[in-house]
């Protein structure tokens, strides 16, 4: 009787713990992704795929990350290509070759730390088994960053 009960309970839960663990991986997967676009641009398109197309069949919380990880995406493709627009600009104009290197470097160191934070933020919050505060921010999510122990 005693493992009867225990079944149905076991099966009851099973679909959201399924739903749960595999919408982690899946986020997780996204992150490693996206970190690895550091040195292989092309596997950052790959993780955007996959956080669209999974996006509406995760666990609210896991669907928080996803969101994140989508902005996180387009947020960046859009300032590159605004950041392009602006160094076509100096060309145009004439501005001397340093100009354009410094807003080249500028923009990649910039837009490298805050990749990097975005997943780090994520990571950490996924592994903990909690959902991203405010997935549609700017910056880390809501999440209060410090270099501080």
């Amino acid at each position: 009787m005693s493992s009867t009960a225990y079944s149905q309970t076991d099966t009851s839960c099973a679909p959201q713990d399924d739903l749960n663990r595999r919408g982690k991986v899946l986020a997780a997967v996204v992150y490693v992704l996206y970190l690895g676009s550091v040195m292989a641009v092309v596997t950052a398109p790959i993780g955007v795929l996959i956080a669209h197309l999974r996006r509406r069949r995760a666990a609210a919380w896991v669907e928080s990350h996803l969101l994140f990880q989508i902005r996180t995406f387009w947020l960046g493709a859009l300032a590159g290509a605004a950041v392009l627009a602006a160094w076509y600009l100096l060309g145009l104009i004439g501005a001397p070759s340093w100009a354009s290197w410094v807003l080249g470097y500028g923009f990649f160191t910039a837009c490298l730390g805050w990749t990097i934070g975005r997943c780090g933020v994520g990571i950490n919050r996924l592994m903990n088994n909690r959902a991203i505060d405010a997935p549609r921010s700017l910056l880390f999510g809501g999440a209060i960053v410090s270099l501080e122990d």
